[in-house]
């Protein structure tokens, strides 16, 4: 793979043209100090695009702040300080997260997660850029810029009553919507180098087909993983498949098992009389399926549409047949 001639912008990797869209709207958020709501599901680079809106007009410190790990009662010390004395344990005066973003950028990522209690401070925060901490009397003003993510649909959460419509509406002033991988594959060829770590790695094209073919649920996030693992378990330069996590070895097995029945359906119609055909009807796919029964079942059906002939069978599978053979051997086939 060779890297483009110019860098990606705000480490928004990616040429695919629904990124191109993005890279314009992050210029665009970050002329101004307006609350920015980013919509993505789960990672799909929400906190990225949120630091790229910052860096591109940088003032202040970043502070991202995980709303479902802001629990119990000290949840309005955690974002908002407390003075001492304020409660039991407050031995000493702290200051709150929001008062270290003060002057620059604050993030809420998961805001879907904030309790109802919790968005009400929220709301002050952003209508009058002041907040309270525990214990005190006095107001303070803060100047900053806002940008809240979720995965979750606010509509239907404030449709449920789990979030508030007004807390909504103060915060979808500028929104952006983070497309899934699914939707923009054309990146990842890009997206594994940025993520190669190590000398000597280097996926194969049948790899790259691989990841291309997965529909990446977990998203960039979960093709990172997939990636630092692969980089982890490599060896001598090479990458074999058994390095990739589990759900991509089981997705290809599914695949190549789905390819096996079609090749033996098609090589048992155009060798059989067409009077001696019966009825065939695959049987139906367990939605779960190990890795070693996919392999031989996918084996035994090659060889079955082969008649034998295991050059033929492993033409059919998209192996060598070396490797059919060592398979064979491990799966216990004559």
């Amino acid at each position: 793979m060779n890297r483009p001639a110019a860098a990606p912008a705000h480490s928004l990797v990616g040429q695919s043209p629904i990124i191109g869209f993005v890279r314009r709207l992050i210029e665009k958020a970050a002329r101004h100090r307006l609350p920015v709501l980013l919509l993505g599901e789960t990672g799909t680079g929400k906190e990225v695009v949120a630091r790229a809106i910052h860096d591109t007009n940088p003032r202040g410190r970043f502070v991202p702040i995980d709303c479902g790990a802001l629990v119990g009662n000290l949840m309005e010390s955690e974002l908002f300080g407390h003075v001492k004395g304020s409660f039991s344990g407050a031995v000493e005066t702290k200051k709150g997260l929001i008062d270290l973003a003060d002057g620059g950028t604050v993030f809420f990522d998961e805001i879907g997660d904030l309790p109802l209690e919790m968005q009400v401070k929220l709301l002050r925060l952003l209508q009058e850029r002041e907040y309270r901490p525990v214990g005190s009397l006095q107001w303070r003003r803060v100047d900053l810029r806002i940008i809240a993510a979720t995965h979750r649909d606010l509509k239907a959460e404030v449709a449920g009553g789990r979030f508030r419509q007004d807390l909504y509406y103060r915060l979808n002033v500028f929104t952006i919507h983070l497309p899934p991988l699914r939707n923009r594959k054309e990146d990842i060829p890009l997206l594994v180098e940025h993520f190669l770590d190590g000398p000597g790695f280097s996926p194969s094209q049948e790899i790259l087909d691989t990841l291309h073919s997965y529909d990446w649920p977990g998203n960039v996030r979960e093709l990172k993983h997939c990636i630092d693992r692969m980089t982890a378990m490599h060896s001598e330069g090479a990458v074999q498949l058994a390095d990739m996590p589990s759900a991509l070895q089981n997705h290809l097995a599914s695949s190549r098992l789905g390819y096996s029945h079609a090749a033996a359906c098609s090589v048992m119609a155009a060798s059989q009389p067409a009077d001696s055909l019966g009825p065939f009807v695959l049987p139906p796919k367990s939605p779960v399926i190990s890795l070693p029964d996919s392999n031989r079942r996918a084996i035994a059906d090659a060889l079955s549409a082969a008649r034998g002939e295991r050059a033929k069978a492993a033409r059919m599978l998209g192996i060598g047949r070396t490797t059919l053979y060592r398979k064979m051997k491990q799966y216990g086939f004559d």
